[in-house]
């Protein structure tokens, strides 16, 4: 299902990408185990960085992982934004859906920037590529959006799924409705391929926390 592009791996050496399909999930809009999970680690984050602030933050090995790409293009990463509006803030993600809040909780947790997807829209082969700037897509707010050259990205047979930069497209998301469910781990160099395994399985924990049925059909890792 899940596929590299020769062009990515020369574009991302030292890359690992990972790939998680859970089926026979549920998807509630809350869940009270899930949200004390998540709470208590928004109160972890508060804790460990409130005191050292946005140096703190931005020092961490896996954040400086991603805004050595998202500088690329003159962005932040959002995943430390959100850390930071934790931590400095006090503030608190929405708790949107419980499959979207078991990956906001990894998220969070380790840092890592992940996707998630509903097995039901996609059409083999799933690939992973670099942009060229030609690539189109709509997002999740409902523009139209063309990827700038060089970012990394996922597509199915139908077309772009996410990047990194620009984020998931709003054909594939996960819904009240999804019943499988994939969830797309974007590592960049120095991000090892443990560290994405262990964070897939803490999804998968999260999720089975609402889901009891749900099986892991897959958990892979493709590196550069």
């Amino acid at each position: 299902m899940f596929e590299a592009t020769d062009r990515w791996r020369e574009a991302f050496p030292g890359a690992s990408v990972g790939a998680l399909v859970m089926k026979n999930v549920s998807n509630p809009a809350n869940h009270p185990e899930l949200n004390s999970r998540m709470s208590a680690i928004e109160s972890e984050i508060r804790k460990n960085y409130f005191e050292g602030g946005r140096p703190t933050i931005r020092a961490l090995p896996t954040i400086q992982a991603y805004t050595a790409h998202y500088k690329k293009f003159k962005k932040t990463y959002h995943v430390q934004l959100q850390i930071e509006s934790i931590a400095l803030k006090g503030r608190s993600l929405p708790r949107i859906s419980t499959l979207v809040s078991a990956m906001f909780a990894a998220e969070l947790k380790n840092h890592l920037l992940t996707a998630g997807h509903d097995v039901a829209t996609l059409q083999n082969p799933v690939t992973l590529d670099v942009s060229t700037g030609d690539e189109k897509y709509t997002m999740m707010s409902g523009k139209e959006q063309t990827l700038s050259p060089g970012d990394m990205f996922v597509a199915d047979a139908q077309g772009v799924m996410s990047s990194i930069i620009y984020g998931p497209d709003n054909r594939t998301p996960i819904t009240s409705d999804t019943s499988d469910v994939l969830f797309v781990v974007y590592g960049l160099e120095g991000i090892s391929a443990q560290q994405i395994t262990s964070h897939l399985q803490d999804i998968r924990d999260f999720v089975n926390l609402v889901s009891l049925d749900a099986e892991t059909a897959s958990l892979e890792i493709v590196g550069a």
